[in-house]
């Protein structure tokens, strides 16, 4: 069964319009109306894509964003361990500077 393109552009514009409202009602970080507003966009967008591939053999340039939590929990790690090697780094030259300055104190 194929959709026809404009009924599928007049659903993701709602789908948008959902959205909207959703984050002008917005209750905190953890919203569901929000998260599935946001669901509501990506499946209304692929359902317009795909009609206007099979309706004319095009495409938009546009793309579905999907996060990974799993990938998003080891960035977060990553930038930890180098911003605690940077944190040691830093403290190791300020001590050297600190007995450079001890040292030409006392000459």
């Amino acid at each position: 069964m194929t959709t026809d393109p404009r009924v599928a552009l007049n659903s993701l514009i709602q789908a948008f319009e959902e959205h909207l409202t959703a984050l002008a009602a917005k209750r905190g970080e953890q919203d569901t109306a929000v998260e599935n507003a946001y669901l509501g966009i990506a499946d209304a967008f692929e359902v317009y894509e795909d009609a206007i591939y099979v309706a004319y053999n095009e495409v938009t340039p546009l793309e579905v964003f999907v996060e990974d939590e799993d990938e998003d929990d080891e960035d977060e790690d990553e930038f930890d361990e180098d911003y605690e090697d940077l944190d040691e780094n830093e403290d190791d030259d300020l001590d050297e500077d600190l007995d450079d300055i001890e040292a030409e104190d006392l000459k």
